[in-house]
């Protein structure tokens, strides 16, 4: 008996040096992570277009000794860690791609990036963190290869281009990495990532089960009319008018028919075009807009309305309208089962108090391609420093992350890793 009880003293011992451990490692890394945040925010690139920081990506995961293909859609780059006995597959990923916005704060590592984006010159800037993205799963990345004798299974690490959506006319991003096959060989049994947020204080965690942001449509409708004088409306077929018309119905869908009390649903209207003169009433007019849902069912019903109510009320006034749709995004649905197995270690590494349910977000992420296919779970990181009273919004020049906030994205997506593979 008494060897028994030695030998589970010494059990203990040992994991709490393992434990101990790895928090020095934590502590160890932050400094390299801020660093390479700081490196990839000075250095942007648009989507498709990362091969500066693809090759920085590879660099650091060529010297690790993991597994590393370079070259997926487009400038992607994955890697692979296997544990030291064989198990489930657990895919981290990141997006790496900057936006055309011109940079506006005063950071020593500001961006003075310039280029050409669809004719028009503007500045490069990382105004959606996805450099800290980035640098975060560098740096899971190296504490899992060190401790890879830990794991059971195996780790793919998915640096993904283009989430910000490629140019018109290219292909990119999420759907493109899984064309390409990102998610086999070995085929991935749960995918696992996260977005850093101004808006929410450093040291917090927020999550959501189901869908916890939106699809992301785009429509344009094509209305046709009948041109004629200005001045003599009857004997034309006025398009302005029936798009007027489309305009208000549309939002009646959302205001009377969707269940709003169960998820948010947006139809925005963006553009406008139709018209040469004033005294001209024209042939045809083109709406542009937006989409965003929630929930597969009202996606499916908010749809099949549009439709209906763009072709009928365009013969009503006399006219022709079609309508055409274009996912950008499908809708970011949490696997509910994985997010009630992961939730314990995201409160161990975070804190109970410190990680919160939330409401959806109308904003898009093409994670969702993943967890169209697999279980997925995506939550949100705070990177706004305690007590800020003026958090600028992402895609706007004046975004800022506190960078004390990253440290907990590297402690969590890492602790989620043994978790999984491990329980």
């Amino acid at each position: 008996m008494k060897y028994l009880f030695f030998f589970f003293i010494c059990l203990g011992i040992s994991n709490t040096y393992s434990q101990d451990n790895l928090e020095q490692q934590f502590i160890d890394i932050e400094e390299k992570v801020i660093e390479w945040r700081r490196h990839f925010h000075q250095n942007p690139e648009l989507s498709n277009r990362e091969f500066k920081t693809a090759e920085t990506i590879a660099k650091h995961l060529k010297d690790l000794g993991l597994e590393v293909k370079t070259g997926v859609a487009h400038t992607g780059v994955v890697a692979i860690l296997r544990g030291k006995s064989p198990g489930k597959v657990i895919a981290l990923r990141a997006d790496i791609d900057a936006l055309p916005v011109t940079e506006r704060n005063n950071l020593p590592f500001k961006s003075e990036v310039k280029t050409t984006f669809l004719n028009t010159e503007t500045g490069v800037m990382h105004a959606c963190g996805h450099d800290t993205h980035t640098a975060i799963l560098m740096g899971v990345a190296e504490i899992l290869t060190k401790n890879k004798d830990k794991i059971k299974g195996t780790v793919k690490f998915i640096f993904q281009p283009a989430e910000e959506g490629p140019l018109p006319g290219e292909e990119g991003g999420a759907k493109l990495m899984i064309k390409e096959g990102v998610l086999e060989n070995p085929k991935v049994d749960a995918i696992f990532g996260l977005h850093i947020r101004s808006n929410y204080e450093v040291g917090t965690i927020h999550y959501k089960k189901g869908g916890i942001m939106a699809s992301v449509e785009r429509f344009v409708i094509h209305v046709k009319g009948k041109q004629t004088h200005g001045g003599r409306p009857w004997q034309g077929v006025d398009p302005i008018l029936i798009s007027a018309k489309i305009i208000d119905g549309l939002q009646t869908i959302i205001s009377r028919e969707s269940k709003l009390v169960d998820e948010a649903a947006v139809i925005t209207v963006g553009k406008i075009t139709a018209g040469t003169r004033f005294n001209i009433i024209p042939e045809s007019a083109e709406l542009i807009g937006t989409v965003r849902t929630l929930d597969p069912k009202m996606k499916a019903h908010i749809e099949k309305r549009m439709t209906e109510m763009v072709t009928t009320l365009a013969k009503a006034y006399g006219g022709e309208a079609t309508i055409s749709f274009q996912n950008n995004t499908a809708i970011t649905y949490n696997d509910s089962d994985l997010v009630d197995k992961m939730l314990p270690t995201l409160q161990k590494v975070a804190g109970v108090n410190n990680v919160h349910l939330r409401k959806a977000t109308t904003g898009g992420e093409d994670f969702s391609y993943f967890q169209e296919i697999i279980p997925g779970f995506y939550f949100f990181l705070g990177g706004m420093t305690p007590g800020n009273k003026e958090a600028f919004p992402h895609h706007t020049p004046d975004f800022k992350i506190d960078e004390s906030g990253m440290l907990l994205g590297v402690k969590t997506l890492t602790n989620i890793t043994f978790d999984y593979l491990n329980n």
